[in-house]
C-alpha cells in the first residue's frame, strides 16, 4: 500500500493509503470510545478517551501518555461534521460549548471511500492555522505517527 505524502497548500499534511480493511470497520475505530484507545496514539503510548460526543459542535476530549517519560498530550476540540462512514471533521480551535481554545493549531479531516471489496482509501488531511504549525506538525513525525496509527487502526479492524 503506497504512502502519498502529498500536501495540497502550505499549511496542510496528508496521508493517503489504500488499506485492506472495510470502511465501516474504520469509521467504528474512529468512533467508539473502547476502540479509539486501542489505536489512537503511536505504540508505546497509551490513550484515554474523556469524551466522544459524536455530533457537530460535540467535544472530542482524549490524553495520549507517553509510558516511558509521563509526558502527556492532550487532543481536544469539537466536531464540525460527521457523515457515517464516509466522513469525520474536527478542531481544536474550539473545545465544549464552542469556547475558543488558546492557541488553535489544526482541523483534522478524515475521509473513509470504497476501494475494492474489503478495501478502504484512507485520507487524513491535517490543516494547520499557519505555515509554521504545520512545519512543527511535520517535524513531530506526522507522517511516521499517523501512518503507525493507521496501521494500529487496520489491524483492529481486522479483527472485527
Amino acid at each position: 500500500m503506497a504512502d502519498a505524502n502529498a500536501t495540497s497548500s502550505d499549511r496542510e499534511l496528508v496521508l493517503e493509503r489504500i488499506v485492506d480493511a472495510p470502511r465501516e470497520r474504520l469509521f467504528d475505530g474512529w468512533t467508539n470510545p473502547k476502540l479509539m484507545p486501542l489505536w489512537f496514539a503511536p505504540a508505546p503510548l497509551t490513550t484515554t478517551v474523556h469524551e466522544l460526543d459524536l455530533r457537530p459542535g460535540g467535544a472530542i476530549r482524549a490524553t495520549m501518555r507517553d509510558p516511558n517519560t509521563g509526558a502527556e498530550y492532550p487532543a481536544n476540540g469539537v466536531y464540525l461534521e460527521i457523515v457515517k462512514n464516509e466522513r469525520l471533521v474536527w478542531t481544536d480551535a474550539y473545545g465544549a460549548g464552542w469556547q475558543p481554545s488558546p492557541k488553535p493549531f489544526m482541523t483534522a479531516i478524515i475521509t473513509f471511500e470504497e476501494a475494492g471489496p474489503g478495501k478502504t482509501k484512507y485520507t487524513a488531511r491535517a490543516r494547520h492555522w499557519t505555515k509554521a504549525d504545520r512545519d512543527a506538525h511535520e517535524k513531530m513525525g506526522f507522517q511516521q505517527g499517523w501512518s503507525m496509527c493507521l496501521d494500529q487502526l487496520v489491524a483492529l479492524a481486522k479483527k472485527g
